[in-house]
């Protein structure tokens, strides 16, 4: 079990351990029964006192994480003396804790794909909405007409052609970019992946907005990146917060969604947008844009990315057609410039030596033709519909006590319930009700942020929708009335 601690942040040695295990935890790279190192060995492994551990292990007990048998240790988990299982067979494992590792979460993938009837926690779009049979006969022209395709190895930086078809794409969006400056990846994900990789190490500054996409915590964590986090409100990162973190640190990286942001669907201004540039100018650090889905906008178009105003090279734009296309490609693309480029090319090279061939090509007819912007168009409506029918379900059945953000595009929508309420143990209750949603801890790479949590209205047909957003209405108002009731009853 690697434990990340850093003797100069605010937070203190022994929050951060506790942390650090509440995450391994909630990554499930710590599972239920699972023995914890000994006070003893945790303090010797990390050079700090033994108190300092015993305060983390306590605050892990005080919040139901493990529990402490005397004679035999702490157990992740196990709210249960009996829930701990010592037979022989049930140990022969344990000595896989022993060994070390880097990985100090992986959160998002545990709620990616569930087995949940009621799939709220993914921001995935309905394949009924996707063009899949078409793509379906493309494959198979495709192979018909070259069926060595299978065969040969793509570009490391990406099929040509495809390059071709994203710089057009991406000038639609007002992105600037050439071919020659665009790597083909596996999705956003091995975009952020691959910029970690080549410029964050361990004790790096990286800012992140708060809350934010859990999937990018995850990997500059493994970095062993000092994460900083700045608010998010309506018009987006709050600029001036970031401003005062970047006087005091020297940032790296900073990591934004200025477009309909993940989770909250907030859109950046334009001018925080030109503020943070200015920002990353004065520091010489890189911004990473990360643009999901600026495309399905409900009302008006966004404005115009980062990367549009970027002259020095300072903005690492992300797009994925994951979302919006096919997900079964995985096809995202890179667009940098100067010798940040090259060295991610470099990194891309070591990383899997280019995308597979067979999925560039698949989509690549799709993307050429006007069929790329109906479909888009499409989208807009379905997806708008779909948000329209949870907040009026909101608006009808959700406690007063519970508040939202109207996003104006995306596939999310942000829940704030009363600071009492802890969305991972509502998530429980769900759970026995076929329903999922995506808790709010999994979006703060510090803060616990349990009183928040994201649903995704872009997965499930309307009728689904419906009975999903209806069951966790009911859900929240049980628990709200269960206190109120707790509250008010008299006291002997």
């Amino acid at each position: 079990m690697h434990i990340e601690i850093h003797r100069n942040a605010e937070v203190s040695l022994s929050k951060q351990i506790y942390q650090s295990i509440v995450d391994h935890i909630r990554s499930g790279l710590l599972q239920e029964g699972m023995q914890l190192p000994s006070v003893r060995e945790l303090s010797k492994q990390l050079g700090v006192s033994l108190v300092t551990v015993v305060k983390g292990y306590n605050k892990l007990e005080e919040e139901n994480f493990t529990i402490s048998i005397q004679g035999k240790g702490t157990f992740v988990n196990a709210e249960k003396r009996d829930m701990v299982d010592t037979r022989q067979e049930a140990l022969s494992f344990n000595w896989q804790v022993s060994v070390q590792d880097y990985l100090p979460r992986s959160q998002f993938a545990q709620f990616h794909q569930v087995p949940e009837e009621l799939h709220l926690s993914s921001s995935m779009i309905d394949p009924g909405l996707l063009p899949n049979r078409y793509l379906e006969q493309e494959v198979h022209q495709m192979l018909s007409e070259n069926p060595k395709i299978l065969s040969q190895y793509g570009n490391i930086q990406g099929d040509e052609q495809l390059r071709n078809a994203m710089y057009e794409y991406l000038k639609r969006l007002e992105v600037p970019t050439t071919p020659d400056n665009i790597i083909v990846t596996s999705g956003s994900q091995q975009g952020i992946d691959l910029i970690a990789r080549t410029f964050v190490g361990p004790g790096d500054v990286v800012v992140m907005e708060a809350p934010t996409y859990p999937g990018a915590i995850d990997v500059f964590r493994g970095r062993g990146a000092t994460i900083l986090t700045v608010p998010v409100d309506d018009g987006g990162m709050q600029v001036d917060i970031l401003q005062n973190l970047c006087d005091k640190h020297k940032p790296k990286i900073i990591y934004t969604i200025p477009t309909f942001h993940n989770p909250t669907g907030a859109v950046m201004t334009l001018k925080r947008r030109r503020q943070m540039l200015d920002i990353a100018q004065s520091i010489q650090c890189i911004i990473i844009e990360d643009d999901p889905c600026s495309e399905i906008y409900f009302d008006k178009k966004p404005p115009a990315s980062i990367k549009n105003m970027d002259q020095y090279g300072h903005v690492v734009y992300l797009k994925s057609l994951t979302k919006t296309l096919a997900p079964g490609c995985r096809i995202g693309i890179l667009a940098a410039t100067g010798s940040i480029f090259k060295r991610l090319l470099a990194a891309k090279a070591n990383t899997d030596l280019g995308s597979p061939l067979l999925t560039q090509k698949a989509i690549l007819p799709f993307i050429k033709s006007q069929r790329m912007i109906d479909h888009t168009k499409k989208l807009r409506t379905a997806l708008k519909i779909r948000r329209d029918l949870v907040l009026e379900l909101l608006s009808q059945h959700a406690p007063s006590e519970i508040s939202w953000v109207v996003p104006r595009g995306g596939l999310n929508l942000w829940i704030t319930l009363p600071s009492w309420m802890d969305t991972n143990q509502l998530l429980l209750e769900a759970k026995k009700q076929q329903l999922t949603f995506l808790p709010g801890s999994a979006c703060y790479p510090v803060v616990q942020g349990n009183q928040h949590l994201r649903v995704s209205y872009s997965y499930m047909n309307e009728q689904l929708l419906r009975h999903g957003i209806t069951i966790l209405c009911n859900i929240l108002q049980s628990e709200i009335s269960s206190k109120t009731v707790y509250k008010g009853s008299p006291s002997f």
